[in-house]
């Protein structure tokens, strides 16, 4: 799966079961509940915080997934083309860090 068709495929979804898009401020206060859940999965499970019993069940691929959802439920509202933005950022990514990781002393 693309992230174009990710993007149809949300956008096919709010309109069948969603009923409308929740507002841009809406989504990203669930965005920011949504990475919450994701970052007190990785403390307890993989940091040094004890992971309480009630979290030893929750899915860590499910709360990524939420987070994508909702990351994808934005930029259709807000006319972004997120495989376009993306592709743009790997390249830059790729020019602008290759040397300078493989020259990171800490990396090696």
């Amino acid at each position: 799966m693309d992230i174009k068709n990710a993007q149809q495929d949300v956008d096919t979804w709010i309109r069948e079961h969603g009923v409308r898009y929740f507002n841009e401020l809406t989504n990203m206060a669930q965005l920011t509940e949504e990475v919450g859940e994701v970052a007190r999965i990785i403390a307890r499970r993989y940091g040094e915080q004890s992971e309480k019993e009630s979290d030893k069940d929750k899915d860590l691929g499910e709360e990524l997934a939420d987070v994508v959802f909702v990351v994808l439920c934005l930029a259709n509202q807000t006319g972004i083309d997120l495989q376009a933005a993306f592709d743009k950022k790997m390249e830059k990514k790729t020019r602008r860090d290759h040397d300078r990781h493989h020259n990171n002393e800490k990396l090696k």
